[in-house]
């Protein structure tokens, strides 16, 4: 089963395709199909991965906001 999006991104390379094609190839892809879906695999994971950081801060910085920098207070 293909991914309608990356069979639509390959159809709009036009001037693109050859060069989508040898870096495909250089970087040991059978098809252009199975670059375009690591291509977005990764880029996924990039953003999810962003996503926990920010999560993740977001909680670090709550418990420091309620903590008081002094003792005397």
């Amino acid at each position: 089963m293909q991914n309608q999006e990356i069979v639509k991104i390959i159809e709009n390379l036009k001037g693109k395709r050859s060069y989508e094609e040898k870096r495909a190839s250089k970087l040991g892809f059978a098809s252009l199909y199975d670059y375009f879906e690591d291509k977005i695999s990764k880029k996924q994971k990039a953003i999810e991965n962003e996503q926990k950081e920010l999560e993740t801060s977001k909680a670090d910085e709550q418990p420091k906001a309620n903590k008081k920098s002094c003792s005397c207070c």
